[in-house]
C-alpha cells in the first residue's frame, strides 16, 4: 500500500473543495494514493443527504450548501481543523467496514484531545466526539460525516473546533439536535495554534488508519 499523502489546502471555499473531492474520487483507480486534506473554510453551513433544512434556524446570510455526506447540518468556519479523508477501503484486498473506519477516525480525535489534556468520548448513535468531563461535559467538539461510494472510496471527513466564533452553531440545531452545546479547544483553555492542532490531528489519523 502506498504511503498516505497529506495535503495542506489552506483557507478554501467549501464548494470549491467539495467539487475537488468529488473530482479526485471520480478519477482515482485501484493504484491511486490515498490522501488526507487539511483545510479551513470561510463561514458556511452544510447539509447531509438526509438533513432536514428546518434545522437551519436562521442562516444570517451565510451560505447553506447541500452535500452528499451522511449526517445532518453543521457549521464550518475559520479556526476549525478540518481533515478530509480520500481513502479506498478496498485497496490491496482491504475489507474495512464503514463503522470501523468511523471508529478509527473518532479515536484519532480522542487521541488528539488527549494531547492537550482534554478528555473526549463517543456517544452511541451520534457520530462525532464530545467532551467527557468538567463544566463542558457533553458539549460537541468534533463533527464527522462521510461519503462512501459503492466501490469503497471515501471523501468528506472530520472537523475539530480549535479557536472559532461559536455563535453560528446557535443558529442551527447542530447535527439535528436542538440545544446541543458546541465547544472549541480555546474555550477549554487550549492555546495551541490551528496549524499545530491540524498537524497533531493528521498524525493521529495516519496512525489510526494504518491498514
Amino acid at each position: 500500500m502506498s504511503t498516505l499523502l497529506i495535503l495542506r489546502r489552506g483557507l478554501e471555499p467549501y464548494e470549491q473543495c467539495f467539487a475537488a473531492m468529488r473530482s479526485f474520487t471520480d478519477a482515482r483507480d485501484s493504484q491511486t494514493q490515498d490522501q488526507l486534506w487539511l483545510v479551513e473554510h470561510p463561514p458556511v453551513f452544510t447539509l447531509g443527504l438526509g438533513a432536514d433544512p428546518a434545522h437551519v434556524i436562521n442562516a444570517h446570510h451565510l451560505p447553506v450548501v447541500q452535500t452528499d455526506r451522511g449526517g445532518e447540518v453543521t457549521y464550518h468556519g475559520p479556526g476549525q481543523a478540518i481533515a478530509y479523508l480520500l481513502f479506498d477501503l478496498r485497496r490491496d484486498g482491504r475489507r474495512l467496514l464503514p463503522r470501523d473506519f468511523v471508529y478509527r477516525i473518532e479515536q484519532a480525535v480522542i487521541d488528539t484531545l488527549d494531547t492537550y489534556n482534554c478528555a473526549g468520548e463517543r456517544k452511541a448513535g451520534a457520530p462525532g466526539i464530545y467532551i467527557a468531563d468538567g463544566d463542558w461535559r457533553g458539549a460537541k467538539v468534533a463533527a464527522l460525516g462521510l461519503k462512501i461510494r459503492a466501490n469503497g472510496c471515501t471523501y468528506h471527513g472530520v472537523s475539530l473546533n480549535v479557536a472559532m466564533d461559536l455563535q453560528p452553531f446557535g443558529w442551527i440545531n447542530p447535527c439535528g439536535y436542538a440545544g446541543l452545546a458546541t465547544i472549541d479547544l480555546h474555550t477549554l483553555g487550549v492555546r495551541a495554534s490551528l496549524d499545530e492542532v491540524q498537524d497533531q490531528l493528521a498524525r493521529a489519523l495516519e496512525k489510526n488508519l494504518k491498514l
